[in-house]
């Protein structure tokens, strides 16, 4: 990955938190920090380049809305950056809050990229450890976003740099206070862009030093992935965009594959949203182009 590249991806997430917030009504996941940590430029460029890039993705869009560069900007932010986004935090976060008040401490963040939990929720700086790991660009990023908007980081939250894609070091962890307890992972927008077989290496290796009860929540796609075009080509767009830069997506999954990729780790589902679950508790009856995007589905699981 190269400097700034993981910088870039965790500023698209972020755009499309802070448009949502700013913009949408109902919202799914109100982000409203996630607009802190980009810049009034970096906004504009994303902005300017998603609007030009409006024939990649839609040429009828593209002269329905020809000038109206809010229309268009709205359509693609609906369509194709937003519902990953906001319904895989949404649900996430649903169930991490679930397991805090049930006694959790213990929260790893694995690709944490600009994300604002601890920010938002400043009333278990004293209840909950976490810990964030990323990229050391990504983390040096964000620590200096949160330099220019005046942000304390907070006594419980704590940043370790680490490609945990390639080498998850327990030891960097307990450097910063981790402890063998009841531990919850979210591993969000992580598991496309790794062979399969590095997902299951990665999930094995994070449940091996955690107690029975430890659970994870993650995303992954099905295996009509690379078939798929979805509303709009957006699922194949989301394929192209990955390849062009530089990220390729490498796996998809059957439901099967899953289920005995976690038995092998000790792992039980304990709850699973396809597309279709995640359009009715997330989208159901909006009035926008907001939808639960095909292909994707969200994962959670209990060590036994």
């Amino acid at each position: 990955m190269k400097k700034n590249e993981s910088s870039v991806t965790s500023l698209i997430s972020a755009f499309a938190r802070s448009y949502h917030s700013q913009f949408d009504t109902p919202k799914i996941f109100n982000d409203y920090l996630a607009k802190e940590f980009i810049s009034e430029k970096e906004f504009t460029e994303i902005k300017e380049n998603m609007v030009q890039g409006i024939h990649f993705f839609n040429k009828d869009i593209a002269q329905k809305f020809e000038g109206n560069t809010e229309e268009i900007l709205k359509w693609i932010t609906q369509v194709q950056l937003s519902p990953i986004t906001l319904s895989r935090a949404a649900y996430c976060e649903k169930i991490l809050l679930h397991e805090v008040a049930l006694g959790l401490r213990q929260y790893v963040v694995l690709g944490a990229g600009l994300d604002t939990f601890s920010f938002r929720h400043p009333e278990l700086e004293n209840s909950l450890e976490i810990f964030e790991i990323d990229h050391p660009a990504t983390q040096e990023f964000k620590k200096q976003r949160l330099d220019e908007a005046k942000l304390k980081i907070p006594s419980n939250l704590h940043f370790i740099s680490m490609d945990f894609t390639k080498n998850l070091s327990y030891q960097n962890l307990k450097n910063k206070g981790f402890d063998h307890k009841k531990t919850f992972f979210s591993l969000l927008g992580v598991s496309y862009y790794l062979t399969k077989e590095e997902v299951s290496s990665l999930i094995d290796d994070l449940f091996t030093k955690v107690p029975s009860g430890s659970s994870i929540v993650f995303d992954y796609a099905d295996e009509n992935l690379f078939e798929e075009k979805g509303i709009s080509n957006r699922v194949e767009n989301m394929v192209k965009m990955a390849s062009i830069g530089g990220e390729p997506m490498k796996s998809c999954f059957s439901y099967f594959e899953i289920e005995k990729m976690l038995e092998k780790s000790d792992l039980l589902i304990y709850e699973h949203l396809s597309p279709e679950k995640v359009n009715e508790l997330y989208f159901n009856n909006r009035e926008d182009d907001l939808s639960a995007f095909e292909t994707i589905h969200y994962i959670h699981a209990i060590k036994k």
